[in-house]
């Protein structure tokens, strides 16, 4: 398996599940982790995977790209083994390894549309797509992806176990105040995450609730712009940035509200956070229409107008009942519609095709 440094929250937890998986089937199991951070490398190297770390930079260059071909190549990879690339940046790393190792499988996990001629001769490498939507099957197929190549596997709602902290401990750790109401974001630093959004969203929930504590966990190019938006816009003491998190798990326990304001893989932490009653809202985008049932697992809003995300998340923040009502549908939603062993038992058909 090819993969970023992630956290296990969004993709990191459906790479720690479908791992898990194989190793269950029998299969031996590589991860070849081509960026810096994230903890889901570290976790997964403890329950036996063998974790190949290939770069300690924050993007995937073409170092990483030969490292990727000569790690394939030393493996000695072949006819019986798979090379799964999860998301768009890496689906280039497996066709390359395609390309110098023409008899493995190569096998593409997407949860965004892919776009651009990069994405379609990568793709065009693949034996097999696995897409997390009817959206994203979609989108593969106007690049020129075969239909009878797709496979269409949602994913899994299964929060990864928390290691037990407190809430008082976590805010210790994060410089939380343990007596605020917290909210969660996962999203990378990128310009599809929309995250002038959510800055002005959390600049408006100011001025009616001063209670507020926002947590937002995400790397990329749009750091420093972040930063400076926050302090222009007087937001840095109620706004947490995090570049990774290793207790994630537990600060998801503890929040209100996930929100997401753009297109992010499985919405951030919204799939983690409905397993565990959390309500969700999201300016809408392929991944909040697949997971969020509006009004009544919590609010898809549209982009305009811009005072909608606020409004609906106040809305969620100040009225227990309602979301205590959204979180034990979100949780029945989760249970009914994304269940982990129903993913895996399609991820292991997909590549053992």
């Amino acid at each position: 398996m090819i993969a970023r440094g992630l956290d296990p929250i969004g993709t990191g937890r459906q790479i720690e599940l479908v791992a898990e998986g194989f190793q269950a089937a029998g299969w031996h199991v590589h991860l070849a982790v081509t960026t810096a951070g994230g903890t889901v490398a570290q976790r997964l190297a403890h329950t036996g995977v063998t974790v190949h770390r290939l770069s300690s930079r924050p993007n995937v260059d073409a170092a990483t790209v030969v490292k990727v071909v000569q790690r394939a190549r030393r493996l000695g990879l072949g006819r019986s083994d798979v090379v799964l690339a999860w998301g768009r940046s890496q689906a280039p790393l497996a066709a390359a390894v395609k390309v110098f190792v023409p008899t493995v499988r190569f096998i593409s996990h997407l949860v965004v549309r892919p776009r651009g001629t990069i994405a379609g001769l990568a793709l065009g490498k693949a034996d097999r797509v696995i897409a997390a939507s009817q959206a994203v099957a979609a989108a593969c197929e106007r690049l020129g992806v075969a239909n009878g190549k797709i496979d269409m596997i949602p994913p899994a709602a299964a929060p990864a176990a928390a290691a037990g902290l407190s809430r008082a401990e976590i805010a210790t750790r994060l410089g939380l105040d343990p007596g605020t109401i917290w909210t969660l974001c996962v999203a990378p630093l990128v310009p599809e995450a929309r995250l002038e959004r959510l800055l002005w969203a959390i600049d408006q929930l100011g001025v009616v609730q001063r209670r507020l504590e926002h947590v937002l966990v995400g790397a990329g190019p749009l750091r420093a712009r972040t930063l400076r938006r926050a302090r222009v816009q007087h937001l840095a003491e109620r706004l947490h940035l995090f570049p990774h998190l290793d207790c994630l798990p537990d600060l998801l326990r503890e929040v209100r509200l996930v929100w997401q304001s753009g297109e992010v893989a499985c919405g951030g932490a919204i799939l983690d956070g409905m397993a565990l009653g959390i309500p969700a809202v999201a300016v809408t985008s392929d991944a909040a229409l697949q997971l969020i049932v509006d009004g009544e697992t919590g609010r898809i809003v549209t982009a305009e107008p811009e005072s909608d995300f606020p409004r609906r998340s106040l809305g969620i923040i100040e009225d227990d009942d309602l979301a205590a009502r959204y979180g034990n549908a979100a949780r029945a939603r989760a249970v009914a519609e994304f269940p982990a062993d129903r993913m895996v038992a399609a991820f292991i058909a997909a590549c053992d095709g």
